[in-house]
């Protein structure tokens, strides 16, 4: 049993990320936006973009082995996704409430989505964060420990800062896209097999679950973010995808899953902790 993986997941749940608490990930941020001042906008200065910003978190953490358990806490990231997903729910139906709130965890635009499609961004950014949050840092604790755990979220805000395909990003943000592809290729659909485990509890359906991922998980522009919102679409019998902006822009996506059943956002947040207990137990027992 590593002691340190579950106290720091236990701090998580318990306190979530306050603000006043200094926290890595906006120590990344800072990094990253300091050095995308400096590179030319090609793909040898996003090679090394992605180097440094890696290789400097990865060695911080590496040399303060006496903070593991605050990394562990700092880098995963239970309590404070399932708190924003239900300050969204719960501000319904106010809709410019719900927007404003729902922009903090999103990258669409909000501003004028109606309330099905605020529940349904609610409920796809919880099924990918869950790979993204929660198992893939746990994943990456599991083979190699905090610094592998932070390698991994450093690479992964890069790819949320700089991996777009705009003018400005296209080529400095190219290996930072690709690399985050590759680092969640097998935390996604590990995400969807812990989803349908989950299944077997009364209420869901296990084989719809795996249906859905099976047949819809490759249907999106990701590689990777289709599997585990497909897993949670199918799980709870509701379909996912579909028409968003991003800044502007029209992104159709392909829907994922069949509409069968109302959302149940309780029933939501059962796959979220229960994936959350089932990857920590798996990274308690490296």
């Amino acid at each position: 049993m590593n002691w340190n993986t579950l106290a720091g997941v236990g701090l998580d749940l318990v306190l979530g990320d306050p603000r006043w608490l200094p926290h890595p990930v906006r120590g990344i941020g800072w990094l990253i936006a300091r050095q995308d001042k400096l590179y030319p906008r090609t793909r040898p200065a996003g090679v090394l973009l992605w180097l440094v910003t890696v290789g400097v978190t990865a060695g911080v953490v590496l040399l303060t082995p006496l903070l593991a358990i605050y990394w562990i806490y700092s880098f995963v990231a239970i309590r404070d996704l399932d708190r924003h997903a239900m300050a969204v729910i719960a501000a319904l139906p106010d809709l410019p409430v719900a927007r404003e709130r729902l922009s903090w965890i999103v990258g669409r635009d909000t501003a004028n989505l109606d309330e099905r499609d605020i529940v349904r961004a609610t409920v796809e950014t919880v099924a990918e964060n869950l790979s993204d949050g929660i198992v893939a840092p746990l994943f990456y604790l599991a083979l190699g420990g905090p610094v592998a755990m932070a390698a991994y979220k450093a690479a992964n805000t890069l790819d949320s800062m700089v991996g777009y395909r705009d003018d400005r990003y296209r080529d400095l943000g190219w290996f930072s896209a690709r690399a985050d592809d590759w680092a969640n290729w097998i935390p996604a659909r590990l995400t969807a097999a812990l989803v349908w485990i989950i299944c077997l509890l009364p209420g869901y359906g296990l084989a719809r679950s795996i249906r859905v991922t099976l047949r819809d998980g490759a249907s999106q522009p990701s590689p990777n973010a289709g599997y585990p919102e497909a897993a949670v679409a199918g799980a709870l019998g509701v379909q996912l995808g579909g028409l968003n902006y991003y800044r502007g822009v029209a992104s159709h996506k392909a829907h994922l899953g069949d509409a069968e059943s109302p959302l149940s956002f309780p029933r939501l947040r059962v796959l979220l902790y229960g994936v959350a207990a089932l990857a920590t137990a798996g990274a308690c027992l490296r």
